[in-house]
């Protein structure tokens, strides 16, 4: 069984169409896929707001039911993971506690100039990741 870590909150697409390429059969590879409420804390004059506040763990986005309801029709089993805090640290720490065998991440449509660059969380997870990371774009990027 091959384990992999699709780390999502945008259109999942190209993450699932990443997964699905996989070279193997569709039965054995194994997908958890990782949704990150970014923590944050708004603070004015007379008060403050955390996302500890508004974070639901049971509210996931439509995307991260759009990429499990296409992995399984691809016939990818796939779970739901969702949690709260930076979503780096979160990625590679829950990569860790799964032992997965690859991380599947988003890259962000960039400027020109910007493309020789991933955005701060894609650029962590490929610095500090143990295991092999997949960078998934949209085609038009």
């Amino acid at each position: 069984m091959y384990h992999v870590l699709l780390a999502t909150e945008d259109e999942p697409a190209p993450l699932v169409e990443t997964v699905t390429d996989l070279p193997a059969d569709p039965e054995e590879i194994e997908v958890t896929v990782l949704n990150v409420f970014e923590q944050f804390e708004v603070r004015d004059e007379a008060e403050a707001v955390s996302s500890e506040a508004i974070y639901d763990e049971d509210d996931v986005p439509e995307s991260v039911t759009a990429a499990v309801e296409a992995l399984e029709a691809a016939g990818v089993t796939a779970r739901v993971r969702h949690e709260h805090g930076d979503p780096a640290t979160v990625i590679l720490e829950t990569a860790a506690e799964l032992g997965v065998d690859a991380i599947a991440v988003h890259g962000r449509k960039r400027s020109p100039i910007g493309k020789a660059l991933f955005g701060s969380v894609t650029q962590a997870v490929l610095l500090d990741a143990e295991q092999p990371v997949f960078v998934a774009t949209d085609a038009d990027d």
